[in-house]
């Protein structure tokens, strides 16, 4: 079985921290090459939209050296802490915008998954999450990421809520990044439907049943949640109220079916609210 890519971006703060250490957790039984990534602007947007300019400036040189520099402490201090001999790291430093960087080395590098870590929610604390993991969720659209809710405890996810209304029928490529998550650990997948009060129409009974054949060969289960005033609301209460979820995954599809029925941007406020890891996968269109 060929290495993992996974990529770990990092402001090098705890919350960056906090979902690096999960992330090497997580993939603890499987070869991975971990990619630190520090993305870096120099001064304001207008300084960095002329990038060509900028390089030539003492400021840059600095800005660069700093990064670097705290990039290779940071690989240092996860090798001498990991000693797993599954697990290499690799430093990224890159002048670019967070989301420019993510995705290009995603391509670059073949990144199978992204960790990012995700603050609380609270009016101060979306405003800024909005401008990073929420904003890479919105425009990396092809590669899985994971986002780690602050203070997180790390725990085997011995069951993954996987929130769908059967609108779309998936093919066995999509499902990928979350099979995979199931079989490393076991965990049994909960297929959690939202009751709207509205019958399942016929191709989404047909989205139902062709689940099951996705998902031979794991534990999974079909259950249905209702009496919630949103969609997101709903989801986030059915992992806190049952303590073996041990993540939310849903489809990277942000006008999706649950947004044009509900008006809500289900994936944002569930990423704002959620206690447990928050898998977005991508979707692919035929």
């Amino acid at each position: 079985m060929k290495a993992k890519h996974i990529l770990l971006p990092t402001d090098f703060l705890a919350n960056a921290r906090n979902a690096i250490d999960y992330a090497i957790y997580l993939f603890e039984k499987v070869e991975c090459v971990f990619h630190i990534l520090h993305a870096f602007e120099v001064g304001p947007s207008n300084l960095s939209s002329n990038m060509g300019k900028a390089k030539d400036t003492r400021l840059f040189r600095a800005i660069k050296d700093e990064s670097e520099r705290d990039v290779k402490t940071l690989v240092s201090e996860l090798e001498s802490v990991n000693k797993n001999k599954l697990h290499t790291f690799e430093e990224l430093s890159v002048a670019d915008s967070l989301v420019n960087a993510i995705g290009r080395t995603s391509i670059d590098k073949g990144i199978d998954y992204i960790f990012m870590g995700t603050k609380g929610s609270s009016a101060l604390k979306e405003v800024f999450m909005g401008s990073n993991t929420v904003k890479v969720i919105q425009k990396i659209d092809f590669c899985p990421i994971i986002a780690v809710p602050e203070n997180y405890d790390f725990d085997i996810p011995d069951e993954i809520a996987f929130a769908t209304n059967f609108e779309h029928i998936y093919s066995e490529v999509e499902l990928v990044p979350l099979i995979n998550l199931a079989k490393l650990w076991h965990s049994k997948i909960v297929i959690v439907h939202i009751d709207t009060g509205k019958k399942l129409l016929a191709h989404q009974k047909t989205a139902r049943d062709l689940l099951t054949e996705m998902f031979h060969g794991i534990k999974y289960s079909f259950e249905e949640v209702n009496g919630h005033a949103n969609i997101s609301g709903a989801i986030n209460s059915y992992a806190r109220d049952n303590k073996n979820i041990g993540m939310i995954a849903m489809v990277n599809y942000w006008h999706s079916f649950f947004e044009k029925l509900t008006k809500e941007n289900v994936i944002k406020r569930v990423a704002f609210s959620t206690e447990v890891p928050f898998l977005i996968f991508p979707l692919i269109e035929p």
